[in-house]
């Protein structure tokens, strides 16, 4: 399971970028759609909208891309009530969580409260 930062970690050619690419390209790499729409947000902001969405559709076209049902979107909110994490990685949580899923990311709120998922943290992973 892939949150935005590590996908940005790719994009952006970041240490953790050799961590997560191979999980990109032999397919295994899973994401939500929220999330990935942070991707396309903060893309959109660094390089422009048309590279953005680019982007993201090569990303789509390469992971599973879990789209959020009633059942998901209950998840997040129930793990959002708990508090210290915004929405779109209480999202994250809840697909990782769907998928029974290791969350591979470098975030620090996530890595902080991530206790509902097993986190691998991109900064320290070898």
């Amino acid at each position: 399971m892939l949150d935005s930062w590590a996908v940005e970690a790719v994009l952006r050619d970041e240490p953790a970028g050799p961590k997560v690419k191979p999980v990109i390209e032999r397919g295994d790499g899973v994401i939500s759609w929220i999330n990935l729409g942070e991707v396309f947000y903060v893309e959109s902001r660094r390089v422009g909208e048309p590279r953005a969405e680019q982007a993201v559709f090569e990303l789509a076209r390469l992971m599973t891309v879990d789209a959020p049902d009633g059942d998901l979107v209950l998840a997040a909110a129930r793990i959002k009530a708990r508090g210290g994490l915004s929405y779109a990685d209480c999202f994250v949580i809840a697909t990782a969580q769907r998928y029974g899923a290791p969350l591979l990311t470098g975030d620090p709120e996530i890595i902080r409260h991530g206790a509902h998922v097993e986190v691998v943290d991109l900064r320290t992973a070898a």
